[in-house]
């Protein structure tokens, strides 16, 4: 009984891709946290409102994860059958119940967070980066370059939930990290459709349109708001620079460079708490940051974790002996 729950369980965890849902929470805890600067709101870290914002984080990352997977289901049975859904660990009508579960959580948690500061605008972002997720899983990411767009357009909106649109500096660093790095874990992955200049072309400019919209705009609507720029914004672009060096170092010492994309992408992910820990050590301090950044091994020994307890599972398993045809 216990092993068939835990297989159940696992299925169920693999499917919404939970191990990595921490890279999620950080980001959105650490607009939360930047909030207190911008607005001066001195109860952000108000137990009701953190769990919120977690409910937010894990329903969305858990809705897009499932419904990806609910999307290349046909796709996946000839290329990676041991997922959740071809492999029938997870039944097509369990993956959809998911997935809306997760949606409508993320709503409700955005409704309460929301209820809790007196701003809808978490509600209206919530949902916005629903549609995002619902284009990119459907279409966008046959698309390529608009698809690897969109993924970091998710991150961005995602990131603003809990803290509006003049927290800006943090969200449009985690809009540029996620689709450059997915960008170059599609090309390193050597992914059909492949990529082209034209790709290339829309991924550059329009995350040049993006930035520069955004800065024009909290300059114009909020110039007496916003997290003020400070040479302590360096340690933040020391950090890309440093991921820059993990990706160099990756790519040379991986024996092909699809083991090398799919490396830099979860590398990727996980340096994503490294950006939120950077910005909250400038604005809130040390101990604010050192707080967040534990989040970084509770991601990378939650990926380990799940990783084992496949590999367990599968060893656990029956062995199937066939009749050798004579």
């Amino acid at each position: 009984m216990l092993k068939g729950l835990s297989r159940r369980l696992l299925a169920l965890l693999q499917l919404t891709r939970m191990a990595l849902v921490f890279t999620a929470i950080a980001d959105a805890y650490c607009t939360a946290l930047l909030r207190m600067v911008v607005f001066g709101d001195k109860e952000v870290l108000d137990a009701r409102r953190m769990v919120a914002i977690a409910a937010v984080s894990v329903g969305l990352y858990g809705f897009g994860m499932s419904l990806n997977d609910i999307a290349d289901r046909k796709r996946d049975l000839q290329i990676a059958s041991h997922r959740p859904l071809p492999s029938g660990r997870v039944g097509l009508l369990t993956a959809h119940l998911i997935s809306i579960l997760l949606a409508v959580g993320a709503l409700t948690g955005a409704l309460i967070y929301s209820e809790l500061v007196r701003d809808w605008s978490a509600v209206v972002l919530t949902a916005f980066t629903i549609l995002l997720i619902c284009f990119y899983d459907l279409a966008g990411k046959y698309l390529v370059g608009l698809g690897l767009l969109t993924l970091g357009l998710i991150r961005f909106t995602h990131a603003l939930v809990p803290a509006r649109m003049p927290v800006v500096w943090h969200p449009l660093l985690l809009l540029n990290h996620v689709a450059i790095l997915s960008a170059v874990a599609y090309r390193w992955e050597d992914k059909r459709p492949p990529l082209t200049r034209i790709h290339y072309w829309t991924v550059g400019a329009g995350l040049a349109v993006i930035d520069l919209a955004v800065i024009i705009m909290i300059h114009q609507k909020h110039r007496a708001q916003g997290l003020d720029v400070r040479p302590s914004l360096l340690i933040p672009l020391g950090a890309v620079l440093v991921f820059v060096a993990l990706a160099w170092y990756v790519r040379r010492r991986s024996p092909t460079p699809r083991e090398a994309g799919q490396t830099i992408m979860l590398y990727g992910l996980l340096w994503l708490i490294v950006y939120d820990a950077c910005f909250v050590y400038i604005y809130k301090g040390w101990l604010a940051a050192a707080l967040l950044l534990l989040l970084f091994p509770a991601a990378y020994f939650s990926v380990q974790l799940m990783r084992w307890w496949s590999k367990l599972m599968t060893l656990s398993q029956r062995p199937t002996f066939q009749r050798v045809q004579t």
